[in-house]
């Protein structure tokens, strides 16, 4: 069991650290052939600040970097209509062309029935990528303003050779004033490959996991990540992987006893439209399952899991019940993939209806 700070001793309920990208979405289009796309935000990390500020009502912040020009203004214009507070925003001057710094483009389509979702990014020498230990005053932040959670992950981790330092240090600091440390894993080894592939990444979430009292991801991360390997996995929702990942959070609560919960969705993927659904959690040494949703519909898969972490983390802030945690987590990501974009557009209301058993009948 873990204590969260007084909400009257803290500026901020949640503040991430992570890129946060131009989203490029072609709508039921592909991006191949498109000739318009609808601009959103979103990144890993952001979009569980987000996710926690619009939804559930928490004070948030973004700790990220970008270029000051155009694109750089619309994303920050994005990040202020979600009502995230944008001070902590570190501003780089352009060089006019992107050549030494620039920020970061994401286009999407959300695939449809056989064809899957695709994601085609163009993040290299981004601002935040370029970030290094020093650059952001944390004691300033988790030490005189007060933050009671702080969440950050793999993709950030992965961006440059300075980035995990960045979030090894972030960490620190906010362990030694007390602020609850999340961390989701989220494995992309597109992003690894120029840092030293997997090896690499295990040093450096290794090094991350010393600090962080809620670990989110699935087998895959887990396995990619920390380095255990539990053979027997697939990818359907069955009782052997929820057997897996008790397996791997066994070691890694072994191997990392500062861990206080653990969690993972649980998906299998029927088509792009299609999946199964649920999650599960451990803490204080037992495991908890959400409900499974068999033959869940999906709009816009992307951002499922960063709701998911979202609706967890509002569980264990606010009630400490990992069992209603889990439910809130389970039930925000699938309400976050009923609609476009990376982040949410659930209420408070919807995802305590739909974690209680609701149905979509009409609300009138």
């Amino acid at each position: 069991m873990f204590t969260v700070k007084a909400k009257d001793s803290c500026r901020y309920d949640i503040v991430s650290l992570g890129e946060v990208m131009l989203r490029l979405d072609p709508g039921e289009g592909r991006i191949r052939t498109a000739r318009h796309f609808q601009a959103w935000e979103g990144g890993g990390e952001y979009n569980v600040a987000r996710g926690l500020r619009r939804c559930f009502g928490q004070r948030a912040a973004v700790v990220t970097a970008f270029v000051r020009n155009e694109v750089g203004l619309l994303l920050e214009d994005f990040i202020l209509q979600g009502g995230v507070d944008t001070q902590f925003i570190r501003w780089v001057e352009s060089d006019g062309i992107g050549r030494s710094v620039r920020n970061g483009l994401n286009f999407t389509e959300r695939g449809f029935g056989v064809r899957g979702a695709v994601g085609c990014s163009d993040r290299g020498n981004t601002a935040v990528s370029q970030l290094k230990p020093g650059d952001i005053d944390w004691e300033y932040l988790f030490g005189t303003l007060g933050v009671r959670w702080f969440h950050t992950g793999g993709i950030f981790a992965a961006l440059s050779e300075s980035t995990g330092a960045v979030a090894i240090e972030a960490a620190k600091v906010a362990q030694k004033h007390g602020t609850i440390v999340s961390y989701d894993l989220n494995y992309r080894p597109s992003l690894w490959k120029a840092f030293g592939g997997q090896a690499q990444c295990q040093k450096i979430n290794r090094e991350i996991a010393r600090y962080v009292d809620v670990m989110i991801g699935n087998e895959e991360d887990f396995t990619a990540c920390l380095g255990y390997e539990v053979a027997g996995t697939d990818d359907s929702l069955t009782e052997l992987d929820v057997d897996a990942f008790s397996r791997m959070i066994e070691r890694a609560v072994a191997d990392y006893p500062n861990l206080k919960a653990t969690a993972t969705t649980l998906r299998g993927v029927r088509s792009a439209s299609l999946n199964d659904w649920s999650a599960m959690a451990w803490m204080d040494g037992k495991f908890y399952k959400a409900a499974e949703r068999k033959n869940l519909e999906i709009f816009d898969r992307v951002g499922g899991g960063d709701s998911f972490a979202s609706g967890f983390i509002y569980g264990l802030m606010e009630t400490g019940d990992p069992a209603l945690a889990v439910e809130y987590g389970a039930a925000h990501g699938a309400l976050a993939m009923t609609t476009p974009g990376d982040t949410t557009m659930a209420s408070l209301d919807e995802v305590k209806k739909l974690a209680g058993g609701g149905s979509a009948r009409v609300d009138r």
